[in-house]
Protein backbone atom coordinates (compact mmCIF):
# COMPACT_ATOMS: atom_id res chain seq x y z
CA UNK A 1 0.00 0.00 0.00
CA UNK A 2 2.90 2.66 0.90
CA UNK A 3 4.02 2.00 -2.99
CA UNK A 4 1.15 2.95 -4.14
CA UNK A 5 0.84 5.89 -1.84
CA UNK A 6 4.68 6.90 -2.75
CA UNK A 7 4.25 7.33 -6.32
CA UNK A 8 1.93 10.03 -6.04
CA UNK A 9 -1.04 7.71 -8.14
CA UNK A 10 -3.33 10.24 -10.01
CA UNK A 11 -6.18 8.29 -10.97
CA UNK A 12 -9.54 10.53 -11.85
CA UNK A 13 -10.59 9.08 -14.29
CA UNK A 14 -10.63 5.71 -12.63
CA UNK A 15 -12.31 7.36 -9.61
CA UNK A 16 -14.90 9.00 -12.36
CA UNK A 17 -15.51 6.24 -14.44
CA UNK A 18 -16.17 4.14 -11.26
CA UNK A 19 -18.48 7.01 -9.39
CA UNK A 20 -20.56 6.81 -12.80
CA UNK A 21 -20.66 2.82 -13.15
CA UNK A 22 -22.33 2.94 -9.29
CA UNK A 23 -24.31 5.36 -10.40
CA UNK A 24 -23.43 7.43 -7.29
CA UNK A 25 -23.12 11.72 -7.30
CA UNK A 26 -20.11 13.41 -6.52
CA UNK A 27 -21.54 13.67 -2.71
CA UNK A 28 -22.47 10.19 -2.37
CA UNK A 29 -19.07 8.51 -3.64
CA UNK A 30 -17.44 11.28 -1.06
CA UNK A 31 -19.13 9.99 1.76
CA UNK A 32 -18.39 6.62 1.28
CA UNK A 33 -14.75 7.63 0.97
CA UNK A 34 -14.80 9.69 3.88
CA UNK A 35 -13.76 12.89 1.81
CA UNK A 36 -14.84 16.00 1.58
CA UNK A 37 -17.08 16.81 -1.62
CA UNK A 38 -14.18 19.78 -2.68
CA UNK A 39 -11.25 17.33 -1.81
CA UNK A 40 -13.02 14.46 -3.90
CA UNK A 41 -13.42 16.68 -6.88
CA UNK A 42 -10.08 17.98 -6.70
CA UNK A 43 -8.83 13.81 -6.87
CA UNK A 44 -11.02 13.54 -10.09
CA UNK A 45 -9.76 16.29 -11.87
CA UNK A 46 -6.19 15.54 -11.03
CA UNK A 47 -5.72 18.02 -9.29
CA UNK A 48 -4.42 16.07 -5.79
CA UNK A 49 -3.03 12.15 -5.46
CA UNK A 50 -5.03 9.22 -4.69
CA UNK A 51 -4.56 9.09 -0.74
CA UNK A 52 -3.73 6.10 0.79
CA UNK A 53 -7.01 6.78 2.95
CA UNK A 54 -9.04 6.92 -0.31
CA UNK A 55 -7.55 3.45 -1.68
CA UNK A 56 -8.42 1.64 1.82
CA UNK A 57 -12.08 2.65 1.57
CA UNK A 58 -12.06 1.70 -2.58
CA UNK A 59 -10.64 -1.57 -0.84
CA UNK A 60 -12.93 -2.20 1.77
CA UNK A 61 -16.32 -0.35 0.88
CA UNK A 62 -16.24 -1.37 -2.83
CA UNK A 63 -13.71 -4.66 -3.21
CA UNK A 64 -11.77 -2.87 -5.65
CA UNK A 65 -8.47 -4.66 -6.40
CA UNK A 66 -6.32 -1.00 -5.68
CA UNK A 67 -3.96 -2.84 -8.64
CA UNK A 68 -5.95 -1.75 -11.14
CA UNK A 69 -5.75 2.20 -10.37
CA UNK A 70 -2.26 2.06 -11.36
CA UNK A 71 -2.89 -0.15 -14.29
CA UNK A 72 -4.95 0.51 -17.38
CA UNK A 73 -5.54 2.28 -20.12
CA UNK A 74 -3.03 5.17 -19.38
CA UNK A 75 0.35 3.70 -20.52
CA UNK A 76 -1.41 2.28 -23.40
CA UNK A 77 -2.99 5.42 -24.69
CA UNK A 78 0.41 7.03 -24.02
CA UNK A 79 2.52 4.26 -26.08
CA UNK A 80 -0.67 4.51 -28.65
CA UNK A 81 -0.16 8.33 -28.96
CA UNK A 82 3.22 8.54 -28.87
CA UNK A 83 3.45 6.03 -31.76
CA UNK A 84 0.84 8.43 -33.76
CA UNK A 85 2.96 10.86 -33.35
CA UNK A 86 5.79 9.95 -35.09
CA UNK A 87 3.28 10.14 -38.22
CA UNK A 88 5.31 12.73 -40.68
CA UNK A 89 2.38 14.81 -40.89
CA UNK A 90 3.23 15.68 -36.83
CA UNK A 91 7.02 15.88 -37.91
CA UNK A 92 6.89 19.73 -36.22
CA UNK A 93 4.59 19.28 -34.04
CA UNK A 94 5.14 16.88 -31.80
CA UNK A 95 3.73 17.28 -28.05
CA UNK A 96 6.64 16.16 -25.14
CA UNK A 97 5.80 13.13 -23.11
CA UNK A 98 4.01 15.49 -20.12
CA UNK A 99 1.67 16.56 -22.81
CA UNK A 100 0.61 13.02 -23.45
CA UNK A 101 0.48 11.77 -20.14
CA UNK A 102 -1.60 14.73 -18.82
CA UNK A 103 -4.39 13.62 -21.67
CA UNK A 104 -4.20 9.62 -21.25
CA UNK A 105 -4.70 10.62 -17.27
CA UNK A 106 -7.04 13.50 -17.48
CA UNK A 107 -9.13 13.30 -20.54
CA UNK A 108 -8.78 9.77 -21.74
CA UNK A 109 -11.65 9.80 -23.83
CA UNK A 110 -10.05 12.84 -26.23
CA UNK A 111 -6.94 10.55 -26.38
CA UNK A 112 -9.35 7.68 -27.85
CA UNK A 113 -10.70 10.49 -30.18
CA UNK A 114 -7.55 11.58 -31.56
CA UNK A 115 -6.17 7.74 -32.39
CA UNK A 116 -9.70 6.84 -34.34
CA UNK A 117 -8.83 10.03 -36.17
CA UNK A 118 -5.08 9.48 -36.75
CA UNK A 119 -6.14 5.60 -38.14
CA UNK A 120 -9.64 7.21 -40.11
CA UNK A 121 -6.65 9.62 -41.62
CA UNK A 122 -4.48 6.52 -42.28
CA UNK A 123 -7.01 4.56 -44.35
CA UNK A 124 -8.22 7.28 -46.33
CA UNK A 125 -4.44 7.85 -47.08
CA UNK A 126 -3.53 4.14 -48.00
CA UNK A 127 -6.79 4.18 -50.09
CA UNK A 128 -5.84 7.18 -52.35
CA UNK A 129 -2.27 5.80 -52.40
CA UNK A 130 -3.57 2.03 -53.72
CA UNK A 131 -6.13 4.23 -56.54
CA UNK A 132 -8.58 1.63 -54.99
CA UNK A 133 -11.76 3.78 -56.32
CA UNK A 134 -12.73 4.72 -53.23
CA UNK A 135 -13.90 8.46 -54.31
CA UNK A 136 -17.46 8.25 -56.01
CA UNK A 137 -18.32 4.78 -54.18
CA UNK A 138 -21.40 4.79 -52.58
CA UNK A 139 -19.63 2.64 -49.44
CA UNK A 140 -16.32 4.45 -49.78
CA UNK A 141 -17.13 5.49 -46.17
CA UNK A 142 -14.33 6.61 -43.72
CA UNK A 143 -14.25 4.04 -40.29
CA UNK A 144 -11.92 2.24 -38.40
CA UNK A 145 -10.67 -1.15 -40.42
CA UNK A 146 -13.22 -4.06 -38.58
CA UNK A 147 -9.92 -5.93 -37.52
CA UNK A 148 -7.94 -3.15 -35.51
CA UNK A 149 -11.32 -1.94 -34.25
CA UNK A 150 -11.44 -5.27 -32.67
CA UNK A 151 -7.91 -5.82 -31.85
CA UNK A 152 -8.08 -2.61 -30.06
CA UNK A 153 -11.34 -4.06 -28.04
CA UNK A 154 -9.19 -6.50 -26.71
CA UNK A 155 -6.39 -4.45 -26.16
CA UNK A 156 -7.96 -1.61 -23.81
CA UNK A 157 -9.79 -4.84 -21.77
CA UNK A 158 -6.59 -6.02 -20.77
CA UNK A 159 -7.15 -8.89 -22.82
CA UNK A 160 -9.44 -10.29 -20.01
CA UNK A 161 -13.45 -10.63 -20.97
CA UNK A 162 -14.47 -11.63 -16.59
CA UNK A 163 -17.88 -12.62 -17.83
CA UNK A 164 -16.62 -14.77 -20.80
CA UNK A 165 -13.67 -16.12 -18.27
CA UNK A 166 -15.77 -17.45 -15.20
CA UNK A 167 -18.21 -19.00 -17.80
CA UNK A 168 -15.86 -20.97 -19.68
CA UNK A 169 -14.26 -22.00 -16.10
CA UNK A 170 -18.39 -22.77 -14.70
CA UNK A 171 -18.30 -25.11 -18.18
CA UNK A 172 -15.48 -26.91 -17.45
CA UNK A 173 -16.25 -27.39 -14.02
CA UNK A 174 -15.10 -31.34 -12.56
CA UNK A 175 -15.00 -32.35 -16.03
CA UNK A 176 -12.08 -32.01 -18.54
CA UNK A 177 -12.77 -29.81 -21.12
CA UNK A 178 -13.29 -32.88 -23.99
CA UNK A 179 -15.85 -34.46 -21.97
CA UNK A 180 -17.21 -31.17 -21.36
CA UNK A 181 -17.84 -30.23 -24.63
CA UNK A 182 -18.64 -33.96 -26.14
CA UNK A 183 -21.67 -33.71 -23.47
CA UNK A 184 -22.97 -30.26 -24.11
CA UNK A 185 -22.91 -30.95 -27.79
CA UNK A 186 -24.44 -34.74 -27.33
CA UNK A 187 -27.48 -32.22 -25.20
CA UNK A 188 -28.03 -30.10 -28.18
CA UNK A 189 -28.17 -33.47 -30.38
CA UNK A 190 -25.54 -32.68 -32.50
CA UNK A 191 -22.70 -35.27 -33.89
CA UNK A 192 -19.21 -34.75 -33.91
CA UNK A 193 -17.24 -36.24 -36.95
CA UNK A 194 -13.56 -36.45 -37.55
CA UNK A 195 -13.26 -36.14 -41.38
CA UNK A 196 -10.41 -35.76 -43.63
CA UNK A 197 -11.61 -32.54 -44.68
CA UNK A 198 -8.75 -29.46 -45.97
CA UNK A 199 -10.03 -27.06 -42.63
CA UNK A 200 -10.24 -27.39 -39.22
CA UNK A 201 -13.87 -27.18 -38.89
CA UNK A 202 -17.06 -27.55 -40.63
CA UNK A 203 -20.44 -27.03 -38.80
CA UNK A 204 -23.43 -28.27 -40.89
CA UNK A 205 -26.01 -26.52 -39.42
CA UNK A 206 -28.95 -28.57 -41.14
CA UNK A 207 -28.36 -31.45 -40.41
CA UNK A 208 -26.54 -30.96 -36.80
CA UNK A 209 -22.80 -32.03 -37.66
CA UNK A 210 -19.39 -30.57 -36.51
CA UNK A 211 -17.11 -31.64 -38.68
CA UNK A 212 -13.34 -31.33 -37.04
CA UNK A 213 -10.52 -32.09 -38.98
CA UNK A 214 -8.24 -35.74 -38.31
CA UNK A 215 -5.23 -33.84 -39.15
CA UNK A 216 -4.63 -31.06 -36.83
CA UNK A 217 -3.07 -31.91 -33.98
CA UNK A 218 -4.86 -32.95 -30.58
CA UNK A 219 -4.72 -29.58 -29.22
CA UNK A 220 -6.33 -27.74 -32.08
CA UNK A 221 -8.86 -30.35 -32.01
CA UNK A 222 -10.03 -29.91 -28.54
CA UNK A 223 -9.65 -25.75 -29.14
CA UNK A 224 -12.18 -25.98 -31.96
CA UNK A 225 -14.99 -28.18 -29.95
CA UNK A 226 -14.87 -25.95 -27.55
CA UNK A 227 -15.04 -22.76 -29.89
CA UNK A 228 -18.02 -24.45 -31.40
CA UNK A 229 -19.64 -24.87 -27.95
CA UNK A 230 -19.20 -21.06 -27.33
CA UNK A 231 -20.76 -20.26 -30.72
CA UNK A 232 -24.01 -22.80 -30.30
CA UNK A 233 -24.39 -22.80 -26.37
CA UNK A 234 -22.92 -20.03 -25.61
CA UNK A 235 -24.32 -16.94 -28.16
CA UNK A 236 -26.15 -15.26 -25.41
CA UNK A 237 -23.67 -14.39 -23.54
CA UNK A 238 -21.86 -13.33 -26.77
CA UNK A 239 -23.98 -11.36 -27.77
CA UNK A 240 -24.38 -9.45 -24.55
CA UNK A 241 -20.95 -8.87 -24.52
CA UNK A 242 -20.72 -7.57 -28.09
CA UNK A 243 -23.52 -5.14 -27.66
CA UNK A 244 -21.60 -3.86 -24.74
CA UNK A 245 -18.72 -3.33 -27.09
CA UNK A 246 -20.86 -1.10 -29.27
CA UNK A 247 -18.57 -2.09 -32.72
CA UNK A 248 -19.37 0.17 -35.72
CA UNK A 249 -19.54 -2.49 -38.40
CA UNK A 250 -21.27 -5.88 -38.83
CA UNK A 251 -17.64 -7.29 -39.52
CA UNK A 252 -15.96 -6.12 -36.31
CA UNK A 253 -18.67 -7.54 -34.30
CA UNK A 254 -18.23 -10.40 -36.60
CA UNK A 255 -14.90 -10.76 -35.94
CA UNK A 256 -15.25 -9.92 -32.21
CA UNK A 257 -17.75 -13.04 -31.76
CA UNK A 258 -14.82 -14.96 -32.83
CA UNK A 259 -12.34 -13.71 -31.21
CA UNK A 260 -14.55 -14.32 -27.92
CA UNK A 261 -15.41 -17.98 -29.04
CA UNK A 262 -11.93 -18.47 -29.56
CA UNK A 263 -11.42 -16.59 -25.68
CA UNK A 264 -13.70 -19.18 -24.52
CA UNK A 265 -12.19 -22.41 -25.68
CA UNK A 266 -9.17 -21.24 -24.48
CA UNK A 267 -10.47 -20.31 -20.96
CA UNK A 268 -12.34 -23.97 -20.64
CA UNK A 269 -9.05 -25.36 -21.92
CA UNK A 270 -7.17 -23.71 -18.93
CA UNK A 271 -10.07 -23.02 -16.39
CA UNK A 272 -8.90 -19.72 -14.48
CA UNK A 273 -8.27 -20.58 -10.61
CA UNK A 274 -6.36 -24.04 -12.28
CA UNK A 275 -4.31 -23.01 -14.35
CA UNK A 276 -3.16 -20.12 -12.32
CA UNK A 277 -2.08 -22.25 -9.42
CA UNK A 278 -0.44 -24.89 -11.75
CA UNK A 279 1.35 -21.97 -13.23
CA UNK A 280 2.39 -20.54 -9.91
CA UNK A 281 3.62 -24.24 -8.74
CA UNK A 282 5.68 -25.42 -11.72
CA UNK A 283 6.79 -21.45 -11.85
CA UNK A 284 5.18 -20.75 -15.42
CA UNK A 285 6.64 -23.90 -17.00
CA UNK A 286 5.17 -24.19 -20.40
CA UNK A 287 5.82 -27.18 -21.01
CA UNK A 288 4.45 -28.82 -18.07
CA UNK A 289 1.59 -26.80 -18.54
CA UNK A 290 1.17 -27.70 -22.20
CA UNK A 291 1.32 -31.46 -20.47
CA UNK A 292 -1.37 -30.81 -17.88
CA UNK A 293 -4.12 -28.50 -19.51
CA UNK A 294 -3.40 -30.53 -23.13
CA UNK A 295 -2.48 -27.21 -24.42
CA UNK A 296 -0.04 -26.09 -27.21
CA UNK A 297 2.64 -23.94 -25.88
CA UNK A 298 1.46 -20.89 -27.76
CA UNK A 299 -2.31 -21.58 -26.28
CA UNK A 300 -0.40 -21.37 -22.94
CA UNK A 301 1.33 -18.55 -23.69
CA UNK A 302 -1.79 -16.81 -24.35
CA UNK A 303 -3.78 -17.88 -21.71
CA UNK A 304 -0.84 -16.63 -19.47
CA UNK A 305 -1.22 -13.18 -20.70
CA UNK A 306 -5.11 -13.20 -19.95
CA UNK A 307 -4.50 -13.93 -15.88
CA UNK A 308 -5.99 -10.72 -14.87
CA UNK A 309 -9.06 -11.47 -12.87
CA UNK A 310 -9.82 -8.34 -10.34
CA UNK A 311 -8.16 -9.95 -6.71
CA UNK A 312 -6.87 -13.01 -7.99
CA UNK A 313 -4.15 -11.46 -10.71
CA UNK A 314 -1.49 -13.65 -12.15
CA UNK A 315 1.88 -11.96 -12.89
CA UNK A 316 1.54 -9.59 -15.94
CA UNK A 317 2.78 -10.65 -19.04
CA UNK A 318 3.22 -9.62 -22.09
CA UNK A 319 2.62 -12.15 -25.33
CA UNK A 320 3.02 -11.37 -29.23
CA UNK A 321 3.42 -13.46 -32.28
CA UNK A 322 5.27 -12.15 -35.00
CA UNK A 323 5.36 -14.26 -38.45
CA UNK A 324 9.25 -14.70 -40.46
CA UNK A 325 8.18 -11.27 -42.46
CA UNK A 326 8.58 -9.92 -38.28
CA UNK A 327 5.20 -8.25 -38.65
CA UNK A 328 3.00 -8.35 -35.50
CA UNK A 329 -0.07 -10.83 -36.34
CA UNK A 330 -1.16 -11.31 -32.19
CA UNK A 331 -0.05 -8.72 -29.10
CA UNK A 332 -0.78 -8.32 -25.69
CA UNK A 333 0.74 -6.41 -23.16
CA UNK A 334 -0.55 -6.68 -19.36
CA UNK A 335 3.04 -4.64 -18.81
CA UNK A 336 4.09 -1.30 -19.42
CA UNK A 337 5.93 -2.76 -22.30
CA UNK A 338 3.56 -1.90 -25.30
CA UNK A 339 3.36 -3.00 -28.78
CA UNK A 340 3.69 -1.45 -32.32
CA UNK A 341 0.48 -0.36 -33.97
CA UNK A 342 2.56 -0.31 -37.16
CA UNK A 343 4.75 -2.35 -38.49
CA UNK A 344 7.48 -4.96 -37.09
CA UNK A 345 8.47 -5.23 -33.78
CA UNK A 346 11.55 -4.93 -32.60
CA UNK A 347 14.71 -6.62 -34.81
CA UNK A 348 16.46 -6.60 -31.11
CA UNK A 349 14.00 -8.56 -29.90
CA UNK A 350 14.73 -12.46 -29.34
CA UNK A 351 11.57 -13.42 -31.02
CA UNK A 352 12.90 -12.56 -34.40
CA UNK A 353 15.76 -15.81 -33.49
CA UNK A 354 13.34 -17.67 -32.76
CA UNK A 355 12.54 -19.13 -36.50
CA UNK A 356 16.87 -19.72 -36.24
CA UNK A 357 16.83 -22.79 -33.16
CA UNK A 358 13.09 -24.38 -34.07
CA UNK A 359 12.13 -26.18 -30.92
CA UNK A 360 14.33 -24.37 -28.83
CA UNK A 361 13.24 -21.80 -26.04
CA UNK A 362 15.71 -18.13 -26.14
CA UNK A 363 15.91 -16.14 -23.02
CA UNK A 364 17.01 -12.52 -23.56
CA UNK A 365 17.33 -9.93 -20.50
CA UNK A 366 16.20 -6.66 -22.03
CA UNK A 367 15.57 -2.99 -21.43
CA UNK A 368 13.13 -0.55 -22.85
CA UNK A 369 14.45 2.75 -23.50
CA UNK A 370 12.11 4.13 -20.55
CA UNK A 371 14.59 2.06 -18.29
CA UNK A 372 12.35 -0.68 -17.50
CA UNK A 373 13.59 -4.38 -17.78
CA UNK A 374 12.34 -7.14 -18.73
CA UNK A 375 12.89 -11.02 -19.30
CA UNK A 376 11.48 -12.53 -22.72
CA UNK A 377 11.46 -16.09 -23.31
CA UNK A 378 11.30 -17.03 -27.33
CA UNK A 379 10.16 -19.90 -29.57
CA UNK A 380 8.93 -20.63 -32.90
CA UNK A 381 5.47 -22.17 -33.41
CA UNK A 382 5.19 -24.29 -36.80
CA UNK A 383 1.55 -25.33 -37.91
CA UNK A 384 2.26 -28.56 -40.41
CA UNK A 385 -0.78 -28.73 -42.97
CA UNK A 386 -1.60 -32.21 -42.07
CA UNK A 387 -0.63 -33.80 -45.20
CA UNK A 388 2.35 -33.84 -47.82
CA UNK A 389 2.45 -30.67 -49.81
CA UNK A 390 0.23 -28.68 -48.10
CA UNK A 391 1.89 -25.69 -46.76
CA UNK A 392 3.63 -25.39 -42.85
CA UNK A 393 2.59 -22.00 -41.60
CA UNK A 394 5.83 -20.92 -39.41
CA UNK A 395 5.57 -18.55 -36.38
CA UNK A 396 7.35 -17.13 -33.29
CA UNK A 397 6.09 -16.12 -30.00
CA UNK A 398 7.28 -14.81 -27.17
CA UNK A 399 6.64 -14.24 -23.31
CA UNK A 400 7.73 -11.81 -21.18
CA UNK A 401 7.58 -9.95 -17.74
CA UNK A 402 8.84 -7.15 -15.84
CA UNK A 403 12.35 -8.64 -14.21
CA UNK A 404 10.85 -7.93 -11.00
CA UNK A 405 8.72 -10.97 -11.28
CA UNK A 406 12.12 -12.91 -12.38
CA UNK A 407 11.76 -15.48 -9.16
CA UNK A 408 8.33 -16.47 -10.19
CA UNK A 409 9.53 -18.16 -13.64
CA UNK A 410 11.82 -20.97 -14.15
CA UNK A 411 12.99 -19.55 -17.44
CA UNK A 412 14.93 -16.58 -14.94
CA UNK A 413 17.10 -19.45 -13.47
CA UNK A 414 20.59 -19.13 -14.15
CA UNK A 415 20.71 -15.54 -15.53
CA UNK A 416 21.96 -12.84 -13.67
CA UNK A 417 19.56 -10.12 -13.51
CA UNK A 418 21.67 -7.84 -11.26
CA UNK A 419 23.96 -7.78 -14.15
CA UNK A 420 23.72 -4.28 -16.23
CA UNK A 421 25.57 -5.30 -19.13
CA UNK A 422 23.09 -8.52 -19.40
CA UNK A 423 20.46 -6.65 -20.81
CA UNK A 424 20.10 -5.71 -24.68
CA UNK A 425 18.30 -2.47 -25.88
CA UNK A 426 15.78 -3.19 -27.67
CA UNK A 427 13.00 -1.18 -28.24
CA UNK A 428 9.24 -0.34 -29.94
CA UNK A 429 8.94 1.46 -32.93
CA UNK A 430 12.08 2.93 -34.55
CA UNK A 431 10.18 6.59 -34.81
CA UNK A 432 10.27 6.82 -31.41
CA UNK A 433 12.93 4.58 -30.19
CA UNK A 434 15.34 7.55 -28.55
CA UNK A 435 18.15 5.63 -29.05
CA UNK A 436 20.76 7.53 -31.03
CA UNK A 437 23.58 4.72 -31.96
CA UNK A 438 21.00 1.48 -32.71
CA UNK A 439 22.71 -0.21 -35.28
CA UNK A 440 19.41 -1.42 -36.49
CA UNK A 441 17.86 1.20 -36.99
CA UNK A 442 15.56 1.58 -40.19
CA UNK A 443 14.36 5.77 -39.77
CA UNK A 444 15.32 8.35 -37.89
CA UNK A 445 13.76 8.96 -34.05
CA UNK A 446 10.91 11.80 -33.77
CA UNK A 447 11.93 14.73 -32.25
CA UNK A 448 15.87 14.15 -32.73
CA UNK A 449 17.78 16.21 -35.09
CA UNK A 450 19.84 15.08 -37.71
CA UNK A 451 23.26 15.71 -38.29
CA UNK A 452 25.00 14.65 -42.01
CA UNK A 453 28.61 14.48 -42.98
CA UNK A 454 29.26 13.47 -46.70
CA UNK A 455 32.71 12.82 -45.36
CA UNK A 456 31.76 10.17 -42.95
CA UNK A 457 30.23 7.00 -42.83
CA UNK A 458 29.19 5.45 -39.56
CA UNK A 459 26.91 2.51 -38.44
CA UNK A 460 24.22 5.26 -40.15
CA UNK A 461 24.23 7.43 -42.78
CA UNK A 462 23.47 9.84 -39.83
CA UNK A 463 24.19 11.18 -36.63
CA UNK A 464 21.02 11.65 -34.19
CA UNK A 465 21.93 14.78 -32.03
Amino acid sequence: MSAVAQQKLYAGAKLREMRTRLSLTQKEFAAKLGVSLPYLNQMENNNRPVSTTVVLALAQEFGLDVTELSTGDSERLVSDMREVMADPVFASDAPPMADLRLTASNAPALARAFLTLHRAYRQTHERLASLDEALGREDARIQASPWEEVRDFFHYCDNYIDAVDRAAEHFAGRLDPRSAAITALEHADITVAWSDIDGLRSYDAANKVLHLSNRASPQTQLFQLLLQVALLRQNDLLEATLDFARFQSDAARSIAKIGLANYFAGAAMMPYQAFLEAAQSCRHDLELLSTRFGASIEQVAHRLSTLQRPGAKGVPFFFVRVDQAGTITKRHSATRLQFARFGGACPLWNVHRAFETPGRFLRQLAETPDGVRYISLARDVSKPGGSFGSPVRRYAIALGCEVRHADALVYADGLDVSNDSAYEPIGISCRICERPDCHQRSVPPLERRLSINTDQRGVLPYEVN
